[in-house]
């Protein structure tokens, strides 16, 4: 069952115009939150971004931040499935193909919901490889749009290589990854680089962070060169559905030792303990 344009559907009955915006320009903005035990995880805070890029790019927001909470909601009660990843987009809608903006399109809004996976415990355990390339992307990867493509073509580089991830430098520094974003731990200090336009304003990254002060470990954010990241004790990507992962090995060399390292195993714990808070306060809220 998926939701567009107002109504709730089985997904082979879904159908959008062949000239929305979003199918001939990659015109819209996407959110992807993850739920757990049918709770939604951080939901305000991905519907707070879902509304400042719909604004960074002049597409109305169609509903109130109450109205799309209603919406999940009923969708993610519409699966089979406990644990799942709602996603759900906006385009600037169905017009003439012109670049300028349409002045009267109606904005087209979809949404789905799959079941969430995440890194399996063997995975977690053992940690994972990760490959790197030149961030070529454009310059306002702050935006959450769906025109993925450069995410995409580097995402294959570490698919075709057998690898969970591809980490990004641009000028010699890093930024990210193509689906995640990255910290790394060198003797003890939790680093990463500051928000910037080139950086997409992870929830999960958040959470880390949040996480990691609260606990009192050492966190900061600064420029982070592509030397401490190849010379890193510790190396992690954080995304909704690969929560907290560490990266063991780096172009075929290895990660520190080449295993999960005990700040990795701090954080992860502190994440999966969150977790079980949020569910517990959702259902508590829910029976209310």
């Amino acid at each position: 069952m998926v939701f567009l344009n107002g109504k709730f559907m089985p997904v082979d009955q879904a159908r959008v115009p062949v000239l929305d915006r979003g199918f001939i320009f990659g015109d819209g903005i996407y959110e992807l939150v993850p739920v757990y035990s049918r709770i939604p995880f951080r939901l305000d805070e991905h519907l707070a971004r879902l509304e400042r890029n719909l604004a960074a790019v002049r597409i109305r927001n169609p509903y109130s931040r109450a109205e799309w909470r209603d919406i999940i909601l009923q969708l993610v009660a519409k699966q089979p499935f406990e644990d799942q990843g709602v996603y759900f987009q906006v385009t600037r809608g169905v017009a003439k193909r012109d670049h300028a903006f349409p002045k009267d399109a109606a904005p087209t809004v979809f949404l789905m919901s799959n079941p969430l996976v995440t890194p399996p415990k063997e995975l977690v355990e053992r940690g994972a490889a990760a490959v790197t390339a030149v961030d070529d992307r454009w310059m306002h990867c702050d935006i959450k749009s769906i025109s993925l493509i450069g995410n995409c073509l580097l995402r294959q580089v570490s698919a075709d290589a057998g690898a969970a991830e591809t980490i990004l430098f641009r000028d010699g520094g890093l930024t990210e990854a193509s689906a995640s974003n990255v910290f790394v731990v060198k003797h003890g200090v939790i680093l990463s680089p500051p928000k910037s336009n080139l950086i997409l304003p992870g929830i999960t990254f958040d959470v880390v962070a949040e996480l990691a002060q609260g606990a009192g470990l050492p966190l900061e954010f600064r420029a982070v060169a592509e030397a401490e990241v190849r010379g890193a004790d510790e190396v992690w990507v954080t995304s909704s559905s690969k929560e907290v992962l560490a990266i063991v090995t780096l172009d075929g060399k290895p990660v520190g030792d080449g295993k999960p390292g005990p700040v990795f195993r701090r954080m992860h714990g502190l994440y999966q303990e969150f977790k079980k808070k949020v569910m517990r306060a959702g259902k508590e809220r829910q029976a209310a």
